[in-house]
């Protein structure tokens, strides 16, 4: 009985960190649109540490600044290299559903996809147990795999 009621209680004294990163290559356009999922407030805590100030996602005081904030920390850590060669994002916003933060990028027009190599340590400073989950479309076949801290980067054959 004991066991059981562990189980259900260790998710409160234990809080899980994940994040989902959800990548697809746009079949018509060529475009490849990324967007993130993360908790707000892990994220805020994380931008607190790097920027050494504070960073209100739900009530920005400044939008443009927290959106400058954003951008430079997702590109600093998800980077992305199609067919070997790296990827440029261009930021297009986020949104707040829910308890977390859905941050979205889109690149130009690239090659078809063959292989893909992604980064991803978003939230590995701030949480020893952080996982993030990717998740990859190409001409409608999904990929998905997950990074567990330290684990960083992955590669996936298309």
């Amino acid at each position: 009985m004991l066991h059981i009621l562990l189980i259900y209680l260790l998710p409160i004294f234990h809080p899980f960190y994940v994040s989902v990163t959800e990548i697809t290559q746009d079949p018509k356009t060529k475009t490849v649109q990324v967007s993130v999922r993360v908790f707000f407030d892990d994220f805020e805590k994380a931008l607190d540490h790097q920027y050494k100030e504070r960073v209100n996602i739900l009530k920005p005081a400044d939008r443009k600044k927290v959106d400058l904030r954003i951008a430079d920390y997702l590109k600093k850590h998800l980077q992305i290299k199609v067919n070997q060669q790296p990827v440029v994002f261009k930021y297009l916003g986020y949104e707040i559903e829910e308890d977390a933060a859905w941050c979205y990028f889109e690149t130009a027009a690239l090659p078809a996809i063959k292989n893909i190599e992604i980064k991803n340590d978003v939230l590995f400073a701030e949480h020893e147990s952080q996982s993030n989950m990717i998740h990859v479309t190409v001409n409608g076949k999904r990929k998905s795999t997950k990074l567990d801290n330290p684990k960083n980067s992955v590669s996936l054959v298309f």
